[in-house]
């Protein structure tokens, strides 16, 4: 998409009303092409394999807040806030079931999706989950300059381990938009304006309840809007009743169209209508197997079946300032030898201490799957062994009981 083309959507959205929800993915999805091989790996080495039916899966999530104004520099609480009302919307514990009406009761669906603010960063370093960067862009548009440094926003995080959404002031009338599943590494991911993120803070009514995110993360997970963009369209789910066009304030029940399979009407109160927050609460069984199968053996999302970064206790050294990545990081020893350069490039080298002699010793270094990637034994004092060839990632390194863990950057 042009910067022109991208000026002339979003003030084609400026001209709805200000309280009508306005979601560009479909657009974005348009003008932003991908194919199944755009998606580039980061090597990781890793065994596949399929969900479990009555598995929750779970997603590390880092947010990159990026804003010029004070009131963009959303609060830790309203970030926090986000996550619990994902986490309730994604597992059907919104209180606001009680409001779906009895002919769709049957449909809703627990998907067993859970998000976390990631612990760990891809260095293996403790984190809030949180980036937070200043701009001299007064507004973002929908072609993607938040998701780069060189362009006022910030750099993703490895996108196959973590959901990256961008938080910033969007121009117009624009709440959000989604990457579809296989969509470019370095820019899959999710963008909110900073005013509808989260159920407390800086919010704007009436889309303050943390429905735009559980929105665009459903685009995410690979769902298209419930009336399929287009006029009685098929958005690909068996369950969710065919409507005419979208949907926006709080309808009644029946919201009947031309377009109707039956007296039911729309299923309007869905999460992938336009509806108000307030009125939307539901996703369908659906619309839950079409999001889970993105996990599935061969699906697009499988790498976060072994996503770990919600785990703290794979972090190694302190936790530091998301502002200081790349900065060295000091890690404790954990046995009687020590590893440096720490992070390291190409070599690293293997020190004893005075009660322990590394000489002679064999070492084993095993990537954080178990999987050994390495072997050398050190046959002389100041020996460096070659890690040139090792991904990007934490290690651990091992002489029978002793451990100790590096950073390869």
């Amino acid at each position: 998409m042009t910067r022109l083309s991208a000026i002339c959507l979003l003030i084609f959205s400026s001209f709805f009303t200000l309280a009508q929800r306005n979601c560009i993915s479909s657009e974005y999805a348009l003008s932003h092409p991908f194919s199944s091989h755009s998606q580039i790996s980061n090597n990781r080495a890793r065994v596949a394999r399929d969900t479990m039916s009555n598995e929750t899966i779970i997603i590390p999530v880092v947010i990159h807040v990026i804003y010029k104004a004070n009131e963009q520099n959303i609060s830790e609480v309203q970030i926090q806030s986000q996550i619990d009302a994902l986490n309730k919307d994604y597992s059907r514990l919104n209180a606001d079931t009680a409001n779906i009406p009895v002919a769709f009761k049957n449909a809703v669906a627990d998907c067993k999706i859970k998000f976390c603010l990631a612990k760990v960063d891809p260095l293996g370093r403790l984190t809030s989950g949180i980036s937070r960067s200043y701009t001299s862009n007064d507004y973002f548009l929908g072609d993607d300059a938040m998701k780069f440094k060189a362009t006022g926003g910030q750099d993703a995080w490895d996108s196959k381990r973590y959901l990256n959404i961008w938080i910033c002031n969007l121009f117009g009338r624009s709440l959000g938009y989604a990457t579809l599943p296989g969509s470019p590494f370095d820019k899959d991911g999710v963008v909110i304006n900073y005013d509808v993120f989260g159920t407390q803070g800086t919010l704007r009514a009436p889309f303050n309840k943390g429905r735009t995110a559980t929105h665009e993360i459903g685009h995410w997970m690979g769902l298209l809007h419930i009336w399929g963009d287009d006029l009685c369209g098929n958005d690909g789910v068996d369950d969710t009743p065919s409507q005419k066009s979208y949907n926006f304030g709080c309808p009644s029940f029946p919201r009947m169209s031309t377009c109707s399979p039956d007296s039911n009407g729309d299923m309007y109160m869905n999460f992938m209508d336009f509806v108000d927050d307030a009125c939307m609460n539901m996703f369908s069984y659906g619309q839950k197997n079409k999001m889970r199968s993105c996990f599935s053996m061969n699906g697009f999302r499988n790498t976060f079946l072994d996503a770990d970064a919600c785990d703290s206790s794979l972090a190694v050294g302190g936790a530091l300032p998301d502002s200081t990545m790349g900065a060295p990081v000091v890690i404790p020893e954990e046995g009687n030898f020590s590893v440096s350069p720490n992070p390291a490039q190409s070599f690293i080298s293997i020190k004893g201490s005075d009660n322990f002699d590394v000489i002679g010793r064999s070492f084993e270094v095993f990537n954080m799957y178990g999987q050994k990637v390495l072997e050398f034994t050190c046959n002389f004092s100041g020996y460096k062994a070659n890690v040139a060839s090792l991904s990007s990632g934490v290690y651990m390194i091992r002489t029978g009981k002793k451990v100790a863990r590096f950073i390869k950057l």
